[in-house]
């Protein structure tokens, strides 16, 4: 027979479960057991029905249970660690790591695992270790998982990362060499770190040794390893202590991990030795780059937690001036990385603090008008210009709005400029706008500014706003007129919401509304504009701009019209002069909104007579005779004078 076809006959025989469930007949007979580890082995190198059926009878957790016996050889461990990564590769890992999660598991890998690591000193056996702390990283990502229980265990897993010198039984001898295997080890216990950052208990063992943090610190003056591993040590350790360190700020505090991270950073900008070609998975972009942008990273995942001690040493330390020195000239996505990192860490500094938006100044308003001068279409390239250009924004308002200074700075730059051409991209910029109106600088270079097609920024505010109705489903006919006088601005949106929070008792849908669109933002704009002096808009934009000319007085009769409905459907007891006068309110809304009805009637009336008269006029120079080319007789077009003479007779 064939060897797929015996291979096919043995799972569907279902041996591989019944030998799994012999092993509990070999516990006395060391060779038998043996072989049979050796036939399991064979059974589940390639196929994935042997490993289910063997997953069936609980062969994970029946095989590292007995991993920890005595056999002088080292065959008993080598298979049954072979067993369980065939289960892993062609079964399900989380049936695996659920029947490895019990306690008695986890204390004999624990056992076999330190065993190894205190007197295995042969390469193989040094691999075979690897392999296991590996088994016990997949058992403690198992959410709610005991991987490391007790607070010697973690304690251990800890020191163990660098060698840190410790009282500890455990590590207290422990030389390791600078072997492959050895530097494989240590990326692995960061990894381990990062898992166990996950877990709460485990959490808060760290935090009562306080020794999480140290050797990380530790990482960046490591040595006996090559330039390559110690830069790759150095990359990861960058990449857990961005995991770890927001969640122990008092042990990050503690060991000047901010001094550490901004001289690292200092060194990156400044050191030309850090432009080589880096190593590993971390490592990607470039030495010079991928430290610099670890080390970014670290610096924003503790500035998000917004720890006002942690964010004030920054300051202190000089970190704005740093972050605004960091420009790469390269447009890649690692280097577009970095500078949205490095805007999102500034405008977590600088936000509600005056004094560190004088700080940022001129030359960090000279960074966001170099940002805000992005081509448009990069935006779109999907190398990360879209998140640069948002993370600009944010740091615009975070770090120069509110500071009269920067503001004027910004608004001399030509920012106001930038701001109205991605106006119809960002449409958020309405707010920005807004808070720039404050200053009379930034309104004349409002009525300056020409975009496309030669449209001035009222046109463009009046487009957006148009737009706003349509996408929140504002009533309009095709000329942008009231059609309900009794919901002049009232969204669909709005009604839905209103139904739902008259039942609720929630917060009333006009006043959630203002916050929800922009409309409310145009409005104060144009407000600050003046809406006497606005030229060149044409008739479609005098009958939007009619609609916010009243947009307050309307807003006002919706939030009266909803506190009327609100007592009405209550069925409370209305006094008959309050009842009038709420009627008399509504009539008042109605009447208002009639009255910008009749004058978008009369805007659209004249543009059409406008138009009628531009034709007759048109119509009448068609119709009016012109003279003769030779003689200057008046004469039609068509028709041919006297004194040309006929080309057929000349």
């Amino acid at each position: 027979a064939r060897l797929d076809y015996r291979a096919l006959m043995l799972e569907r025989s279902g041996v591989s479960e019944t030998l799994v469930m012999s092993l509990a007949l070999m516990e006395e007979q060391l060779p038998v057991k043996l072989c049979l580890l050796q036939t399991l082995q064979i059974l589940s190198r390639a196929s994935e029905v042997n490993c289910n059926l063997m997953l069936r009878a609980q062969a994970a957790q029946k095989i590292c249970f007995h991993m920890s016996e005595g056999d002088p050889s080292g065959e008993l461990l080598f298979r049954s660690s072979e067993i369980l990564w065939n289960l892993l590769e062609n079964g399900s890992r989380q049936e695996v790591t659920s029947q490895l999660s019990s306690s008695d598991c986890i204390a004999s890998l624990k056992d076999v695992f330190l065993h190894l690591l205190l007197k295995g000193f042969r390469h193989h056996e040094r691999q075979l270790r690897n392999d296991l702390l590996v088994l016990l990283s997949l058992i403690a990502e198992k959410p709610a998982s005991h991987a490391v229980p007790h607070v010697s265990r973690a304690t251990f897993l800890t020191h163990l990362c660098f060698s840190v010198k410790s009282h500890n039984p455990l590590v207290r001898n422990l030389k390791l060499s600078f072997s492959q295997e050895d530097f494989e080890m240590k990326k692995l216990l960061l990894n381990m770190i990062v898992v166990l950052s996950r877990d709460l208990a485990a959490l808060q063992v760290r935090r009562t040794h306080s020794a999480s943090c140290k050797p990380l610190r530790l990482s960046f003056f490591c040595g006996g390893w090559s330039s390559r591993q110690q830069e790759e040590l150095q990359l990861q350790a960058l990449s857990t202590l961005s995991a770890l360190a927001p969640l122990m700020l008092d042990e990050y505090m503690s060991c000047q991990a901010n001094t550490c991270l901004l001289l690292l950073l200092d060194c990156c900008l400044q050191d030309d030795s850090f432009s080589g070609r880096s190593h590993g998975f971390h490592g990607s972009g470039g030495g010079r780059r991928a430290q610099l942008r670890y080390c970014v990273r670290v610096l924003r995942s503790v500035a998000s937690v917004e720890h006002e001690p942690l964010l004030q040493d920054l300051c202190d330390q000089g970190a704005i001036g740093q972050l605004l020195g960091e420009s790469p000239s390269d447009e890649d996505a690692v280097a577009l990385e970095i500078q949205t990192d490095c805007l999102f860490l500034l405008s977590v500094l600088c936000e509600g603090d005056v004094h560190r938006k004088e700080l940022f100044g001129t030359d960090g308003v000279e960074v966001l008008i170099q940002y805000l001068s992005l081509d448009a279409a990069l935006v779109s390239s999907g190398l990360g210009h879209n998140k640069l250009l948002l993370s600009t924004v944010d740091c615009l308002w975070s770090c120069v709005l509110g500071c009269f200074g920067t503001e004027d700075v910004f608004v001399a730059g030509g920012g106001v400029d930038l701001l109205l051409q991605l106006l119809h991209m960002l449409t958020p910029l309405v707010s920005v706008l807004l808070e720039l109106c404050e200053s009379p600088q930034a309104i004349t270079r409002l009525l300056r500014w020409s975009g496309e097609r030669d449209a001035s920024a009222p046109q463009l505010l009046l487009h957006i706003w148009r737009r706003e109705e349509e996408q929140t489903g504002v009533s309009r006919d095709p000329h942008g007129m009231i059609t309900d006088v009794k919901r002049p601005i009232v969204s669909r949106h709005q009604d839905e919401s209103s139904s739902s929070s008259s039942s609720s008792h929630d917060v009333s849908a006009a006043v959630r509304d203002v916050s929800e669109n922009l409309r409310a933002n145009i409005y104060c704009i144009f407000c600050k504009l003046g809406f006497e002096r606005l030229s060149g808009l044409s008739a479609e934009d005098h009958v939007t701009l009619s609609i916010i000319h009243r947009y307050l007085d309307f807003k006002v009769s919706v939030c009266l019209c909803e506190v009327v409905q609100e007592l009405w459907s209550e069925a409370a007891a209305v006094v008959p002069s309050d009842e009038a006068a709420l009627k008399s309110v509504l009539q008042v809304s109605e009447a208002m909104a009639e009255s910008v009805r009749s004058l978008q009637q009369s805007i659209l009336g004249q543009r059409q007579q406008q138009e009628l008269q531009e034709e007759q006029r048109l119509y009448s120079e068609v119709k009016r005779p012109s003279g003769c080319t030779f003689c200057t007789r008046p004469q039609r077009p068509t028709d041919r004078c006297d004194c040309v003479p006929d080309p057929l007779h000349s």
